[in-house]
């Protein structure tokens, strides 16, 4: 025997038996193969009997070098005789069915899809056709397809369709032959352009021959069946047409039947079928309508609640739920507006924008929902590569591409005569101290504070009567008395010698259970007192005797009724296992002149049943005394007397009358974990069958409006079993109430002040609750299409009767929790003129503990435009002889309300000229915080940063020492005190204004920037600039930075070496803090420049102050999924030790600098090398590395998240800082047990 020619493989013996017949093979192809047909048949029948009964013969074949694959393809094209074709046939199948993912592959790179299409050409002319050569044909093309990416294009070309379509057509009965043509014709269908062309050939009334009535029989050809038709359906138009044809009822009685006989659940994969077509039907408007009257909504909700039960039904109840929230109604807001419910007239509009089309807007146009339902566009357009099209991912087009733009330059842009006005902020630049004796009282460098307030009491022509503490207040040496009109009450621990006071240290807490089973807590302080305990306390502790009240528990108000105001006794009372044992008693309700009452329905009940009131007689009288705990022997920085003069002073668009109890009682932080909530399994599914329910069973819908801040009349009687409901007080946010079941609220939010959007920021009370009731509360005009709600978040509840009980905590709460899109439609005016979108509902439900409690519900902790002010005049009385600390007011905003400036720095050791040098040339550290109104946790971080630069530790006297730091606290007053979620009284995101802020419409950005300017105009721009801000869908605290070298990684700029020369220094201070802050994540961190933050603070003060390290610090509105706190909930001793981390890094930034260490330089290289050789998603976002959960999935029930993020390892953080810093984040394990 000859040897055969073809390649084979170093190591396959080339005496192999399949190999040499192979080889005989090749030798007989061409005219030899057609003349010795016999011998054809026989070789060929050899070679598929060593594969059949040897598995090396077939991996010989197949095997890496081996010619095998393309003589048998070349013996296929050239063989005319049906019995060798099949045994070529034959071989192919035993071949592919092995390894078939890799052998398929190595088919296709070979043209054998080609050959198949040709034989089957060949084959079709036959008169009549082989059935078994088209069943073998078939088949083989069923398995290759889904492999090959040109199938469809191929398939059409060669016309290999409509044989397929004729070979089913002429062979309906014959069940063999059928299912492998209809595997092909669902592989067909995934082309567009295919699916259109079959589905005029009537192919979808052929499939409905084929599928039928509940069977026993032919289960798998009719589940392929419903494959082939479910792909067909993807096309609108193949939709369109089997709508009209009246195939919706039929699709719908059919499942119903399988649904009804399949008791068993043998067949699920056809009832999925038919529901995939359904789904698919349904992406049309057309098919949307049919299924509402052909009775789908019931059908399939009767059904699905059936396999409930049933976890392997899963699939089916998802699938169901899709088709019915796609055709549930879109239904409108209850509103006759998206615009806030407020309004303030604004000096000039600006001349484009959102806020000018919302000014220009016809009176009379209904903005809440549009006209119809418009569906999408339903062109077909031939896209032969619709596969390649979905694996093409452009690089980010938001990454800023322009490298003049990435260079940062300063360009200050305005004259120095028009920055001179500024330099009144800075006289600590120009300070010579000739005329202050060092040995002085604290008060020589506070007289700049009295601006700040000076304007509050003026306005008003009564003053607040308030009875005082059961103590006598101390008054306290050298403190200014800001508000005289407020009583001082002794708020802070006793006064060191040399009257410094210092704020609780929330981070040293010792927890310890005495004898008497009462708390003992010790608390020391900074400068080595002890102070007071805290209110909260694990559950696990012992319940607390709740404190009895005389009056409903209402918000505080603020009417006056002075000639009713008694003074308070100075009784004592001990409350047995409560960690207070001073009580205040307060007037209720709290009186204040000059203001109009405003309340709009809800607020307040009567408390007694429960809580063993004695003092029936006064229930909802006027003079009523409450006794509530005193927080101020708690909170240093907190007083209920003052918050209530600062709220005088604080104007709102709404002229709000009413204190809500959380801002006055103070929040103390729980000392118990608060772990992220773990989803259950199912959630969003039953609360969205909850939701269709209300379409199959409208009349168990009651409808009722139990609240319309738009109403200042109540709107439910005073006995009503309904929930009430209240948000007109400082920061509320909650415009409207509908009770749709007996204890199931829709709930809608206010929009920010001139805008129509921007729905997310909630703070609003609830009273008249019952206990062992399970209330259901569904926020329906959520605008983003994800939410932290999905993966462990809580929303925050306050009880006033836990507060007065002792425990004045936000604790986070609810069950139920999920976040998803709902069937309440979004205008196009809304959306930019998009179409079709909906809201989204935040659902939770609450079991509440006490009967008539006063519950308040937020996004997050609240912090208050007036709590600031009550912060910063508690901060002024703590100042030291040794600290330098101003208040300014840097300007008044739109609403009249002072913006504050801090200056905080260290005073010079003395008059000598070499301190007062020191002095004057400390680096400036220039902080912000506040911009957006919703991210109040950017708040309770700057709390803990002034806190941290108010205090006397060492590390505080270190960090004054070393800089100048110039401080704007809180730059959107205004939205804040409105309840706004991002925007100002102009209706605008201040943070996309940097680049020309104007100075009518935004002032505290106009003069802040101005500031940033002419401190480089004078060459002394800050070290560091940072934004404090908050984050809702990410995890963590991070920053975002400014880097042209990581910029230019991220995206396909060409730039030369001298293009990315750029000092690291940058990374310095996230690194730190990675090393030092649990809660900080490096990994999350990003320096990527984007066009779509070119306005923003960071981008601005980067590109044009020449600021390198210039920062946005995002804090989690959730929790961590890394470091310490991985698994728990954030809170505000996390945010607030966060913002103390802020400062120890920037003292080790300092040492660091001033050390010039250039080894550290060579680190930070290392690290973003490092950070950039992980794989970086290149889809197109709007946010580089903005999501660290998985997308959005509509038929999905989130259970889980992904932590793909590795964090990056802590190193260690050497010398006396890091032992420092172990006093403030190591003890927090003893807070949390």
């Amino acid at each position: 025997m000859n040897k055969p020619k073809m390649a084979t493989e170093k190591g396959v013996p080339s005496n192999s038996r399949v190999l040499m017949l192979l080889g005989q093979l090749e030798r007989m192809n061409g005219e030899v193969m057609l003349k010795d047909v016999e011998t054809a048949r026989q070789v060929t029948a050899k070679i598929l009997h060593l594969i059949q009964t040897q598995e090396k013969s077939g991996k010989e074949v197949m095997s890496k070098g081996s010619s095998g694959m393309e003589v048998i393809l070349s013996s296929l094209e050239n063989s005319r005789d049906v019995q060798t074709t099949l045994n070529i046939m034959y071989i192919l199948s035993e071949l592919l069915t092995i390894g078939r993912g890799r052998r398929v592959g190595v088919f296709v790179s070979k043209g054998g899809t080609g050959v198949l299409f040709q034989i089957l050409i060949s084959a079709s002319n036959e008169l009549p056709p082989s059935e078994e050569l088209m069943l073998q044909l078939h088949s083989l093309l069923a398995k290759v397809g889904p492999k090959d990416r040109k199938f469809g294009v191929k398939a059409r070309l060669s016309g290999a369709l409509n044989i397929t379509v004729n070979v089913i057509k002429h062979n309906l009965q014959n069940t063999k032959l059928l299912l492998p043509c209809l595997q092909v014709l669902r592989v067909y269908s995934t082309n567009s352009v295919n699916a259109i062309s079959l589905g005029k050939c009537g192919v979808m009334e052929l499939i409905f021959k084929i599928v039928g009535p509940y069977s026993k029989k032919n289960t798998s050809l009719f589940k392929i069946a419903l494959d082939a038709l479910g792909a067909l359906l993807k096309s609108k138009t193949n939709a369109r047409r089997l709508v009209d044809s009246g195939h919706v009822s039929v699709l719908l009685t059919l499942y119903l039947d399988w649904h009804r006989n399949d008791t068993r659940h043998r067949c699920v994969l056809i009832r999925k079928g038919l529901l995939v077509c359904l789904r698919n039907i349904t992406n049309i408007k057309l098919g949307r309508k049919a299924f509402l009257e052909a009775d789908g909504m019931r059908i399939l909700y009767n059904s699905s609640t059936e396999c409930l039960p049933v976890r392997t039904l899963d699939p089916l109840v998802n699938t169901s739920s899709l088709v019915m929230r796609k055709c549930f109604p879109k239904n409108r807001l209850p509103l006759h507006t998206i615009k806030s419910a407020f309004h303030f007239q604004l000096p000039h509009v600006p001349p484009g924008g959102p806020v000018a089309q919302l000014y220009s807007q016809p009176s009379g146009v209904d903005d809440v929902a549009d006209e119809s339902d418009n569906e999408e566009p339903e062109a077909e357009t031939d896209t032969e590569n619709d596969e390649d099209d979905k694996d093409q991912c452009n690089l980010n087009d938001d990454i800023e591409t322009d490298l003049n733009k990435l260079h940062p330059k300063r360009t200050i842009g305005r004259p120095f005569e028009e920055l001179k006005i500024y330099q009144k902020f800075f006289s600590e630049l120009s300070e010579d101290f000739q005329g202050y004796s060092f040995e002085s009282s604290k008060s020589s460098f506070t007289t700049s504070s009295a601006h700040l307030f000076s304007s509050l009491s003026a306005r008003f022509t009564r003053p607040v009567v308030v009875p005082a503490a059961q103590e006598s207040p101390k008054q306290i040496p050298g403190s200014e008395v800001i508000c005289n009109s407020v009583k001082e009450h002794q708020s802070l621990a006793s006064p060191s010698p040399t009257g410094s006071q210092t704020p609780l240290d929330l981070n040293s807490i010792d927890l310890s259970k005495g004898k008497d089973k009462k708390e003992n807590v010790s608390i020391p302080a900074a400068d080595g007192h002890s102070a007071p305990p805290p209110f909260c306390s694990s559950p696990s502790q012992g319940p607390l005797i709740e404190q009895e009240l005389s009056h409903p528990l209402e918000c505080v108000s603020l009417e006056d009724k002075g000639s009713q105001n008694t003074e308070a006794g100075s009784e004592k009372v001990k409350h047995e296992g409560s960690p207070v044992n001073n009580l205040r008693q307060i007037q209720s309700p709290l009186i204040l002149g000059g203001f109009p009452i405003r309340r709009a329905g809800g607020g307040g009940s009567n408390v007694g049943s429960e809580c063993g009131s004695e003092g029936a007689e006064d229930e909802g009288g006027e003079g009523a005394v409450l006794e509530v705990p005193d927080t101020a022997l708690l909170l240093p920085l907190h007083d209920p007397d003052l918050y209530v003069e600062m709220v005088k002073g604080t104007q709102s668009v709404p002229h709000y009358a009413e204190v809500a109890y959380p801002d006055y009682f103070g929040h103390v932080p729980p000392v118990f974990k608060e772990p992220l909530l773990e989803r259950v399994h199912g959630v969003q599914r039953s609360k969205i069958f909850q939701d269709i329910e209300r379409l199959i069973h409208p009349n168990d819908i009651l409808d009722k409006v139990v609240y319309d801040i738009a109403h200042p009349s109540p709107v439910i009687e005073e006995n009503s079993e309904s929930l009430k409901f209240n948000s007109q007080f400082e920061s509320g946010n909650l415009r409207k109430a509908v009770q749709v079941r007996k204890y199931e609220y829709d709930l809608v939010l206010n929009a920010d002040i001139n805008s129509n959007h921007y729905h997310q920021w909630f703070y609003f009370e609830v009273s008249g609750m019952r206990v062992g009731v399970t209330y259901r509360f569904n926020i329906i005009n959520c605008e983003k299409s994800n939410s932290q709600f999905n993966y462990g978040m809580q929303v925050l509840m306050y009880s006033v009767q836990e507060a007065i009980g002792g425990r004045p905590c936000w604790v986070r709460t609810g069950t139920d929790i999920c976040y998803y899109k709902n069937h309440f439609a979004r205008s196009s005016i809304a959306t930019g003129g998009q179409k079709g979108k909906s809201y989204y509902t935040l659902t939770f439900s609450i079991n509440f503990s006490h009967k008539d409690d006063v519950c308040y519900f937020a996004y997050h902790y609240p912090y208050t435009y007036s709590t600031l002010k009550m912060h910063l005049s508690k901060l002024e009385a703590m100042r030291t002889p040794q600290i330098y600390l101003r208040q300014d007011v840097l300007c008044e905003t739109l609403g009249g309300n002072t913006c504050p400036l801090l200056t905080i720095t260290a005073m010079p050791e003395s008059k000598s000229s070499d301190h007062i040098c020191q002095f004057r040339n400390r680096p400036l550290i220039f902080l912000s915080a506040r911009v957006h109104p919703g991210e109040t946790n950017a708040s309770w971080v700057m709390k803990g940063t002034l806190e941290f630069l108010m205090g006397t530790s060492p590390l505080a006297v270190s960090l004054r020492e070393a800089y100048i730091f110039k401080i704007v606290p809180m730059l959107n007053p205004d939205g804040v005190i409105n309840g706004n979620h991002r925007c100002s009284l102009s209706g605008e995101d201040l943070n996309r204004q940097w680049q020309n802020p104007n100075l009518e419409l935004h002032p505290t950005i106009y003069h802040t920037k101005s500031l940033l300017q002419y401190l480089a105009y004078i060459q002394r721009a800050p070290l560091v600039f940072c934004d404090y801000h908050g984050h809702s869908r990410k995890k963590n605290v991070f920053m975002y930075g400014c880097s042209v070298k990581e910029t230019v990684w991220q995206s396909n700029i060409s730039a030369t070496s001298s293009d990315l020369q750029e000092d690291l220094g940058y990374r310095t201070l996230p690194k730190i803090l990675s090393q030092i802050a649990p809660a900080f994540s490096m990994a999350s961190s990003s320096f990527v420049v984007e066009r779509s933050k070119e306005s923003t603070a960071r981008v601005v003060v980067w590109r044009e102050i020449g600021v390198k390290r210039s920062y946005t610090m995002e804090s989690t509105l959730c929790g961590c999924d890394q470091g310490k706190y991985k698994g728990l909930q954030i809170g505000t001793r996390e945010l607030e030790e966060m913002g103390a981390q802020f400062c120890v890094a920037l003292l080790r930034l300092k040492r660091l600098t001033g050390n010039r260490n250039h080894q550290h330089l060579l680190d930070l290289e290392t690290d973003i090398i490092g950070t950039h050789s992980k794989p970086v998603s290149s889809c197109t976002t709007t946010y580089v590395l903005e999501e660290d959960e998985p997308s959005f999935l509509e038929e999905i029930d989130y259970s889980a998240e992904s932590n793909d993020d590795d964090a990056e390892p802590e190193s260690d953080f050497c010398g006396d800082v890091q032992e420092n810093f172990d006093q403030l984040s190591d003890s927090e394990n003893n807070h949390r047990d």
